[in-house]
């Protein structure tokens, strides 16, 4: 699927340019563009792409301070600069747009929604929301930033991609070096999905492209990207078990939103050499998923990739309804109520909860 990737905050831009740094690598060209955004001028130097700062005239590049209502303030006052700088990154090629952020800072909690609204004005493309949730000891402000954001950024995008950090942050892991391997394993999973059509090593017995993609994803809401891999033998006579486990291992221990039980769709990706792809595993693994998740929508397909390991994608679309989002939107509103109990403030703090749009996730 070609896409263009804007990375907004910290984590956005550097999840942006991993990326966009797996694409290269492997030569599929995946990716038409790159572009970060930030409020903070030291966060963007570092990034190899397209640049835009915004809100300087209000915080001189020093950024917003976790303020998602600052970040969202100067992303709508600049977002013209914004779609300036994409005017020659969107075109006829590009199949989709993926905005990128971590939905616990300032500038990409606040202003990532503000930018997929204007996008969506603006061009007839699916926009997609890659959104980075907080772990659980992140602070009360992360928590807080990330549930005003994320109801926004599932109302606004196409769909919503969630990532739970503490899904792969393991214990004893520094924080660069935790946020460092989220990076890599987001890039892998999501990296090979955008890939799915598009240069391979051999030719798909059943061809996965955008169209498979968006269509998963046309329910809306909230997505997981679940992945695992395999070594396996030359005879795909052999690989049928192997073909399963990858699949199974990718919903139940893989998924950037662990815990997902129910979807409205599924794709089922499994990629290889073709000569060692099953297809009789294949088909097990759709019925798999299509009884696990109870969706009667399973697509499914292969990807050739010279590897001696094969690889299993599902691509799970209308997940809101996850124990996992359930338990993190709990978290917010209680750091939400902590945070305005230490500053005495008289509002209640759930009714920055008590909304349509996040009633309707739930």
């Amino acid at each position: 699927m070609k896409t263009v990737l804007i990375g907004v905050g910290q984590a956005g831009g550097k999840l942006a340019r991993a990326l966009t740094d797996f694409d290269d690598r492997f030569g599929f060209g995946a990716v038409l563009d790159t572009v970060a955004v930030n409020s903070a001028k030291a966060d963007l130097h570092p990034l190899d792409c397209e640049t835009v700062l915004v809100g300087a005239d209000r915080v001189g590049g020093h950024g917003v301070g976790g303020d998602n209502e600052l970040g969202a303030e100067v992303m709508d006052a600049d977002v013209g600069e914004v779609m300036g700088a994409l005017d020659g990154s969107v075109t006829a090629r590009a199949e989709a747009i993926v905005v990128v952020a971590g939905l616990g800072g300032g500038t990409g909690s606040g202003g990532a929604p503000v930018l997929v609204r204007e996008l969506q004005r603006i061009y007839d493309l699916p926009v997609y929301g890659l959104g980075i949730l907080p772990g659980r000891d992140e602070g009360a402000l992360y928590q807080v930033n990330a549930g005003r954001s994320l109801k926004t950024l599932v109302r606004e995008a196409d769909a919503t991609l969630l990532v739970d950090n503490d899904a792969w942050h393991a214990t004893g892991d520094s924080v660069a070096e935790a946020f460092d391997a989220i990076n890599e394993a987001i890039a892998r999973r999501v990296g090979l999905l955008l890939a799915s059509g598009e240069a391979t090593d051999g030719v798909a017995e059943s061809v996965v492209d955008a169209s498979e993609v968006i269509n998963t994803l046309r329910s809306g809401g909230i997505a997981s990207l679940g992945y695992a891999s395999a070594a396996v033998g030359d005879d795909a006579a052999d690989n049928v078990n192997a073909v399963t486990s990858v699949v199974r291992q990718a919903v139940l221990t893989g998924a950037s939103l662990p815990d997902v039980d129910e979807a409205d769709a599924a794709l089922v990706v499994v990629a290889g050499r073709p000569e060692r792809i099953s297809r009789k595993g294949v088909e097990r693994s759709r019925a798999w998923v299509e009884e696990h998740l109870g969706c009667m929508q399973v697509r499914g397909g292969d990807f050739p990739l010279d590897s001696d390991r094969l690889a299993g994608l599902v691509l799970c679309g209308g997940v809101e309804r996850s124990g996992r989002v359930e338990e993190f939107l709990e978290r917010a509103r209680r750091a939400a109520e902590e945070t305005a109990e230490r500053e005495d403030e008289q509002d209640d703090p759930n009714t920055a909860f008590q909304t349509d749009e996040l009633d309707s996730l739930m």
